[in-house]
């Protein structure tokens, strides 16, 4: 692991329950293109199957699977880290909660997912591939809770992330050991007793545009309370498989 991977969000899979209708919304809104793997003992249930990478032009940076049984259709993002197994030790003390023990992904690295206080899955990696931190097709994670809270302790103990002392209408810009751009608790609330969620943010050449070609295939407004402003440039959908999603501008000179 490299000092810049550390506490980086490096990747994110996709479960969905109709893997072609995904891979050609995401085509169509971002322009991604894909590989297809065959996995000899796959992560998610065993057994030979194809995985799918998700790639903006070079840059490798997400995978997309048919829902495994027992899960639920959605992005999860992967978090950086030296050793999951320690990592994944610490969670239940942070007051977290562990939905599957580190597992190793043959040639990929090892994982787990785990829950943080307020109910928001996220995955726990130590990648062993060549992959760069994808920065070109994702940018800053979006945190969306049922309200300001921000369970802010269990993300510094765990991956050194560092929290911005200052609000911009009430979000929490979060930064990695290193000082760089990580994540954005959202100026959003889900309905009354939904669980909070990270939600990925995809880079396109324009918002305005990528929001009107994503809901001429299917797409919708996630169900947020957000101001107009915020929703405008910040726009939190829904695919058609019903995975949140959100947008933001692809810079030309991002590397």
């Amino acid at each position: 692991m490299t000092q810049s991977k550390a506490g980086q969000i490096v990747w994110h899979d996709l479960f969905t329950s109709a893997r072609a209708c995904s891979m050609a919304f995401y085509q169509h809104l971002a322009n991604w293109t894909y590989e297809v793997e065959r996995a000899t003992d796959f992560a998610w249930g065993g057994g030979e199957k194809n995985f799918v990478l998700a790639l903006s032009d070079d840059e490798v940076g997400a995978g997309l699977a048919e829902t495994p049984l027992g899960k639920e259709n959605g992005w999860i993002a992967y978090i950086e880290v030296p050793d999951v197994d320690v990592a994944v030790k610490r969670v239940e003390t942070l007051g977290g909660e562990v939905v599957r023990e580190p597992f190793e992904v043959p040639g990929v690295g090892r994982n787990a997912l785990i829950r943080d206080p307020l109910g928001a899955l996220v995955g726990v990696s130590l990648s062993r591939h060549d992959f760069p931190v994808p920065r070109r097709q994702f940018g800053p994670e979006m945190y969306v809770s049922n309200g300001n809270d921000f369970p802010q302790a269990f993300y510094v103990e765990l991956f050194g992330w560092q929290v911005s002392p200052e609000r911009d209408k009430d979000c929490v810009t979060l930064f990695g050991p290193w000082g760089d751009l990580v994540a954005i608790q959202h100026a959003a609330k889900w309905p009354t007793g939904s669980n909070a969620a990270w939600v990925p943010c995809i880079k396109v050449a324009s918002v305005s545009d990528a929001s009107r070609a994503a809901e001429t295939k299917g797409a919708r407004p996630a169900s947020v309370d957000v101001n107009e402003a915020v929703q405008a440039h910040k726009p939190i959908l829904c695919d058609p498989d019903g995975a949140p999603f959100a947008l933001g501008v692809k810079q030309t000179n991002t590397s």
